[in-house]
């Protein structure tokens, strides 16, 4: 097996994992490790975008179409919305509706003139993420990405100011046409959630640079796997465990969403802390959404003194 110079572990911020306790393996190694601080975003310390910002949309229609070029790309994706008593809310989008590619036709088919006589074409190349195009030079407003919108009020979460009010009522005018489409009485029967929505985000145009120092990364998250794709990464989907075939190059794995630290524990750093030790791996990297870092070396078993760490809980009040 090839030795990786570094294989990192992007994880959430550590009081999200409460009082949950770390096993000896991994509370030894963590007290034993080289501690450090991130000042930058986690996603900005990843990767190198020029000019500055994360035009998902345009880094993916590149990915699953290659004509980006030459325009404003914005995710339209299919959407769930919820009303409730106080207005409504975004409970789904994209893959998690398992859209077929019949089934994305079928719903395009009359939003098609509506958002080309708005002069925003829409397609699909893939049943989950749909793309308007925007003229370059557009003004657009500010965007929320549904990973942040999920759940929330969807009032607070719409485009405001003068731009937005646009978007605002063009999102009206396809969540009738989807509410009247016969698809989502099909789906209902099934038990499926309808498509009664859309969710605009990722707006730009196609970056100059993107640059990563990781050759390999394993997210699910779409920001960091599109513009990655463009730095020239490996990207793959997170497996559901650490495997070894990360190991042929430096490797990034996104654990961002986890909140099970007993999970994390059996399938990722106790694998990992055992090829470290077996020399596998030159080092591992251990580095929190709050910016606290902890790099794993081999060498570090001399460390013998340093306390072990219980927990993640007041630990970084005393750094």
């Amino acid at each position: 097996m090839a030795s990786a110079q570094t294989i990192t572990l992007l994880l959430p911020a550590r009081s999200r994992f409460g009082g949950q306790r770390l096993s000896e393996a991994t509370g030894r190694a963590l007290a034993r490790a080289d501690h450090s601080r991130r000042e930058a975003d986690a996603l900005a310390d990843v990767l190198d975008v020029l000019p500055r910002g994360w035009p998902v949309a345009a880094a993916a229609r590149q990915r699953d179409v290659g004509d980006a070029a030459g325009a404003i790309w914005l995710r339209a994706d299919p959407a769930y919305v919820r009303p409730d008593i106080n207005g409504a809310r975004l409970l789904s989008y994209g893959q998690a509706l398992n859209l077929t590619a019949d089934d994305a036709a079928s719903l395009l088919r009359p939003l098609k003139p509506l958002f080309g006589d708005a002069g925003f074409p829409i397609d699909a190349p893939s049943p989950s993420r749909w793309y308007l195009r925007v003229p370059a030079g557009s003004k657009l407003p500010q965007f929320t990405s549904p990973e942040q919108a999920l759940g929330a009020d969807l009032f607070d979460e719409l485009p405001q100011g003068p731009e937005g009010r646009r978007w605002r009522a063009l999102l009206s005018e396809a969540q009738v046409v989807l509410h009247n489409h016969p698809l989502n009485a099909q789906r209902a029967a099934a038990g499926l959630a309808p498509v009664n929505s859309l969710w605009f985000w990722g707006a730009g145009a196609l970056p100059d640079r993107v640059q990563s120092r990781h050759a390999r990364i394993a997210s699910d998250d779409e920001t960091l796997t599109a513009l990655a794709a463009l730095a020239g990464a490996q990207v793959q989907a997170r497996p559901a465990s650490w495997d070894g075939e990360l190991t042929r190059g430096d490797a990034l794995i996104d654990l961002r969403d986890a909140r099970d630290l007993a999970a994390l524990e059996n399938d990722w750093f106790a694998p990992l802390l055992e090829a470290l030790a077996q020399g596998a791996l030159a080092r591992l990297r251990f580095d929190f959404d709050d910016g606290a870092r902890y790099d794993i070396a081999r060498s570090q078993r001399w460390r013998f003194w340093r306390r072990q760490l219980q927990s993640f809980v007041g630990i970084a009040n005393d750094e």
